[in-house]
């Protein structure tokens, strides 16, 4: 696929388009599957509590985890007087971003995979380390030491 679109767009351009694709179709099906999960998981602690759970937005509910969704993403973002802006709004992309790097190097079947390096295993174990440092910017961010906790 990198060899067409370089055909037709150019060396650089091509690389680029191709490897955005590549990245939307690991990561698309990802955050869908993540949704269906929440989804399910709501469902299930509503059975539990004897109540009827998400059922209002899409048929059975099934777009309740996306309205969520967007519901968090246009509320206005709170922060604290004494934080440190920049830090305390870059500290989620941060942890989202490291959750994602790690899939990079899943193989989705032969020769599907986006980035083929020999230490596959190493990097998914760097990556997933890397989580922790998103959620102790946060904290320290705040300028509270109980969040920091």
């Amino acid at each position: 696929m990198t060899e067409w679109f370089q055909g037709l767009l150019g060396t650089g351009l091509g690389w680029f388009v191709a490897t955005t694709i590549l990245i939307l179709m690991i990561a698309l099906p990802l955050m869908l599957a993540v949704a269906m999960i929440i989804y399910a998981d709501r469902k299930i602690w509503a059975a539990i509590a004897l109540r009827r759970g998400p059922n209002v937005v899409g048929p059975w509910g099934l777009l309740q985890s996306f309205a969520d969704g967007l519901k968090v993403f246009l509320q206005e973002t709170i922060i604290p007087s004494s934080a440190n802006r920049g830090l305390f709004l870059i500290a989620p992309i941060i942890t989202f971003t490291v959750a994602l790097i790690a899939w990079a190097v899943i193989p989705f079947g032969p020769n599907m995979v986006l980035a083929n390096i020999n230490v596959g295993l190493l990097y998914i174990l760097a990556a997933s380390s890397l989580g922790v440092y998103g959620v102790v910017i946060s904290g320290w961010a705040s300028n509270s030491k109980y969040p920091f906790y």
